[in-house]
């Protein structure tokens, strides 16, 4: 059973089980302060647990919980809360706080998306040297959820991101050697960076080769943008 429409959501299509609920529906863009957005999700997940007991919950939070930029800001209460109301009511649950997801489609404000967007528009892109993002493969994210739930490994809250984070610099770098092209930019000295924790999740990079920081990079690169 799948909650959603949305590039998560449409991860499972072909994975869709009787047992399970993704939920993978509910407020995702961090600046977010309606209220009634947040009670959307609220009671939505709830309706969701009540209506379906028995089923395994996956619940789809955010890795922004560690942005210190982004500390008792609204979407942040909210993703914590909902996390709370998931592990007080599900049976079986599985929260997966996820980093930046790069996959087909999606918001073209995401960061993937509006980089390589602005990059082949020959727009000028203002790189703030000190930020840094944690991007990983859609595709990662849907295979790591299935390996927990292969291994009934619930009741847990696990962090699903990449093994490294990627300044915009780097993004741009590899763009450009990808394409054979140069971006145009401007440099600030400013930018967040966090970094996130994956003991649960580490291991499935290393099992299928994907160590490799520009390695990678360029494989989400290659699978998903090379067409435009």
């Amino acid at each position: 059973m799948i909650i959603g429409n949305g590039l998560i959501a449409n991860l499972f299509r072909e994975n869709d089980r009787e047992n399970v609920v993704f939920f993978a529906s509910g407020v995702s863009n961090s600046l977010e302060t309606d209220k009634s957005a947040f009670l959307r999700e609220e009671n939505l997940i709830r309706k969701t647990i009540k209506e379906n007991p028995n089923k395994i919950f996956i619940y789809f939070s955010t890795c922004s919980i560690y942005d210190s930029s982004k500390n008792g800001s609204s979407y942040v209460n909210h993703k914590l809360k909902m996390e709370q109301i998931v592990e007080e009511l599900a049976n079986q649950f599985l929260i997966l706080r996820v980093s930046n997801a790069v996959g087909k489609g999606g918001n073209p404000n995401l960061l993937m998306n509006y980089l390589v967007n602005a990059f082949h528009q020959e727009k000028e892109i203002t790189v703030h040297t000190l930020a840094t993002r944690n991007l990983i493969d859609a595709d990662d994210v849907k295979n790591i959820t299935l390996k927990f739930i292969n291994e009934n490994s619930f009741n847990k809250i696990i962090n699903v991101a990449y093994l490294e984070n990627f300044s915009t610099s780097e993004i741009l770098e590899i763009l450009e050697k990808h394409f054979n092209k140069t971006a145009k930019t401007s440099l600030v000295k400013s930018g967040q960076s966090y970094l996130i924790s994956i003991p649960e999740a580490e291991a499935y990079f290393a099992e299928n080769k994907l160590t490799e920081k520009k390695e990678y990079l360029l494989r989400i690169i290659k699978r998903y943008y090379s067409m435009l």
